[in-house]
């Protein structure tokens, strides 16, 4: 039986060092026709680096809905197509989805090289239970922030976010709000970069950290999953309400 020829290859980019480029993932973009890119400047920085000319093509949110459909008219027509994101694997809180569930309805070869994600190091990193865990990306900015933080009362898994550094503090506050200031967590950020960081400790130690420390870079929040499983998710979250309007009753005491 012949193989099928791959019509879409999703191919992952450093995170940050451009030394965690795989080898198979060079000759993957050195061999398509086109490469499909979030942000064709900073893509542009890394094909230089890697010595890959090619013709350049932009693919992201905003555009993604009405280029799906012509994309997928043309790798009917034979070309091929590799799609990176500005860092990390493709489709991974990133656009890719709307583009893959087109060309594999349409009967077409899809395929995913192993490689860069932010998520796996800072989890495996954490400290905290890595044998079962909870992707939630990022939360909403504001309409169904909180439904989906308690939608996560009684997770028990670890859960993993991505956050942005303006946003931290702000999501730590509410997670320690539902959770209980005690929850354990970790945040990662700078992952494979120079100045590559991870603290670890419970909600409110982690703020108390980051009003004094600044803040950069891409950030991979862990936190521990919930250990109770007797209380109703309505008397959890307002025992961990009182919880934390306690703690910072007394915080705001001692300062």
């Amino acid at each position: 039986m012949s193989q099928a020829v791959v019509s879409l290859y999703l191919v992952p980019t450093p995170i940050g060092n451009l030394r965690d480029i795989t080898l198979r993932a060079i000759d993957t973009l050195q061999a398509v026709d086109v490469i499909l890119a979030e942000d064709t400047r900073t893509s542009g920085i890394l094909l230089k680096h890697l010595q890959i000319s090619k013709n350049l093509q932009s693919y992201h949110s905003f555009n993604e809905h009405k280029a799906v459909e012509k994309l997928v008219e043309r790798m009917k027509k034979g070309e091929t197509f590799a799609l990176i994101s500005d860092a990390g694997t493709p489709a991974i809180s990133d656009p890719g989805f709307l583009l893959v569930r087109a060309v594999l309805a349409a009967g077409l070869e899809v395929q995913c090289l192993p490689g860069a994600t932010a998520f796996v190091p800072a989890l495996v990193s954490s400290g905290l239970p890595n044998d079962r865990f909870v992707f939630e990306g990022f939360l909403p900015h504001k309409k169904g922030r909180k439904t989906r933080i308690d939608a996560l009362l009684n997770e028990t898994r670890t859960l993993i976010f991505y956050e942005s550094p303006h946003r931290l503090l702000k999501t730590l506050e509410q997670l320690a709000e539902a959770f209980g200031a005690d929850r354990q967590a970790a945040v990662a950020r700078e992952l494979s970069k120079l100045h590559e960081e991870t603290a670890r400790g419970t909600l409110v130690e982690l703020i108390d950290y980051y009003q004094v420390n600044p803040l950069k870079g891409e950030i991979v929040l862990v936190v521990a999953g919930c250990a109770e499983q007797r209380e109703s998710r309505a008397e959890k979250q307002e025992k961990k309400q009182a919880e934390w309007k306690k703690e910072k009753k007394s915080r705001k005491e001692i300062d």
